[in-house]
């Protein structure tokens, strides 16, 4: 199956994904031109540019806006960042500035979601390429809206809604649809940490708008300082993306770097392979065979000071709130003390009730967290009818797999009404 794999390791922003997708495109100079005349009305000019991060060699998706490319200042470091356009003052997609992993561009005037539709409405593209920019432009409408508690119609983009972002998204849907994959897939999302300037205020990062996109989508924030993940380059990705997994086997015929302007000392780039992956297998096959159904959330932290019995009270309360399940692992702490590793598994959006939980509960002062993308069988239940009475059994299907179990509390209810007259094994040989 012809296969995009999107390393995402240092984030994405929409003119580094825009540079290792057309790093792996054959089509470059068609691309450029097609680029280049499309929005020529608007003086905008796209230029690749070779650069460099650590040593690896790739490039810079140079996008320009009468001949200027914007340079911000990054709230957490006080460097200067190269974007797209000029601007007089900082302004927010979603409310901030898109400054720390590379740089998605923009100018400082406000534009509304409708004016977008129409911009991408009147460009020379395919009719495909431009539905998939609309969409992407929507994904972002959507989480402006939800973050400023508004309607699509009344949002007003700041830089997202500029021409230059414009350039980036576009610029995607025309490489994407240009290689023509059968399927997108991108590693977890790794946002950064800490704060971004913005038109409101300093926000934390992800900001606002980038943590809408993110829902339903495993990221990690890591220990570097800055915005690695734009509004941009979520929303690219979230339209673009089937799953989000460690790479799968595949065997690659390009590999694409898309340089980041900023220098984080680790190599700042979005690399993009192109391959095949289980070409033995049918489409239907491959895809099942890296499926992940969803990702949950593991909350742990590590204990010297606590009874079993207070243990055993929070792991009980973590249960009945809803945790999909807790568990506990002996280890050997600092100072040679014996301690337990209590670890509680829920869905993602429980992140912040499990956490009060956890400092309620227990006498831990922090807990760590781990996201981890599932696979999990259907599970349905039938009721079978036995000489001892009915027993549920609950079959399991999925992934060219099924199986089935007697319910062990049926089971066990059976042989304490029996008087411990039965066993379990003739309580379940009567299922048969």
């Amino acid at each position: 199956m012809k296969t995009i794999y999107l390393e995402c390791n240092m984030g994405a922003a929409g003119d580094m994904l825009m540079s290792a997708l057309y790093e792996i495109c054959d089509q470059k100079e068609w691309f450029l031109h097609k680029m280049n005349t499309v929005f020529a009305p608007y003086h905008i000019v796209l230029s690749p540019e070779s650069a460099v991060s650590c040593g690896i060699s790739g490039t810079h998706m140079k996008v320009t806006v009468d001949g200027t490319e914007e340079v911000s200042l990054d709230v957490n470091t006080g460097e200067g960042h190269a974007h797209h356009t000029h601007a007089e003052s900082p302004a927010a997609s979603g409310a901030h500035e898109e400054s720390d992993s590379a740089g998605d561009a923009h100018t400082h005037t406000h534009t509304t979601y409708t004016t977008v539709c129409e911009e991408i409405a009147s460009l020379d593209l395919p009719t495909e390429v431009k539905e998939d920019a609309l969409a992407i432009y929507r994904l972002l409408g959507e989480a402006e809206a939800k973050v400023h508690d508004t309607t699509l119609e009344q949002i007003h983009f700041h830089e997202v809604g500029t021409l230059d972002a414009l350039a980036d998204v576009v610029g995607c849907a025309l490489l994407i649809r240009t290689i023509a994959p059968e399927q997108i897939l991108a590693s977890p999302l790794h946002v950064g940490n800490g704060f971004v300037k913005c038109a409101h205020g300093v926000l934390p990062v992800p900001a606002p708008a980038t943590a809408e996109l993110l829902r339903g989508i495993p990221f990690y924030t890591g220990s570097v300082t800055g915005e690695l993940l734009t509004p941009t380059g979520a929303a690219i990705l979230h339209y673009y993306v089937l799953r989000y997994l460690p790479m799968p086997t595949m065997t690659a015929s390009e590999i694409g770097y898309g340089i980041g302007s900023k220098d984080f000392g680790i190599a700042n780039c979005v690399r993009a392979f192109l391959g095949d992956t289980a070409s033995h297998l049918t489409a239907e096959e491959a895809e099942e065979s890296y499926s992940c159904d969803d990702t949950i959330l593991s909350i742990s932290c590590n204990i010297d000071d606590m009874t079993g019995e207070a243990l055993g009270l929070a792991t009980e309360i973590f249960m009945a709130a809803g945790a999909l399940d807790v568990f506990t692992i002996p280890i050997q702490m600092k100072k040679n003390r014996p301690g337990i590793l209590l670890t509680c598994l829920c869905e993602m959006e429980e992140r912040e009730k499990f956490t009060g939980l956890f400092f309620l509960h227990t006498s831990t002062r922090g807990v760590r967290y781990q996201v981890s993308e599932r696979a999990k069988l259907e599970s349905t239940f039938e009721t079978r009818k036995t000489s001892y009475g009915n027993i549920r059994i609950k079959k399991s299907s999925g992934y060219g797999i099924q199986k089935e179990k007697a319910e062990f509390e049926d089971l066990k209810s059976v042989v304490l009404k029996n008087h411990c007259a039965l066993s379990l094994n003739e309580v379940e040989k009567s299922l048969h």
